[in-house]
């Protein structure tokens, strides 16, 4: 069974930082899609960053050059580094990962709230 937990969410002023965790288990880190996105109030959920089943690392042009996603195999987590953060980057964070089909998984989410 796979399950997302994230951890790490709360307030902060503009300019600040913080590290969201993701704790994933039921699913092998090495062959897996996975990211994180987030949805704030009012509006759709949106990409914010990808670490491809090759290995591969993108991001979001809003977020590119803030924020660094990573994964520890041995750990099975996967984290996302914000920093600079801006009022605009206040949402729920979500993080996700593909199971061996392909399919979507998703954690409850984690409030980031960024304050001007």
């Amino acid at each position: 069974q796979v399950q997302l937990v994230e951890s790490g969410g709360g307030l902060v002023q503009a300019g600040g930082s913080l590290t969201l965790s993701c704790a994933i288990s039921g699913i092998m880190f090495s062959r897996n899609a996975m990211g994180w996105y987030r949805q704030a109030p009012g509006r759709q959920r949106e990409w914010v960053a990808t670490i491809t089943t090759g290995g591969s690392i993108v991001y979001a042009d809003s977020v590119k050059g803030r924020f660094t996603i990573s994964n520890d195999n041995l750990k099975n987590t996967m984290s996302l580094q914000m920093n600079s953060l801006k009022p605009e980057d206040t949402a729920v964070y979500y993080c996700e990962a593909d199971d061996n089909l392909g399919n979507d998984h998703w954690g409850q989410g984690t409030q980031v709230t960024v304050s001007s």
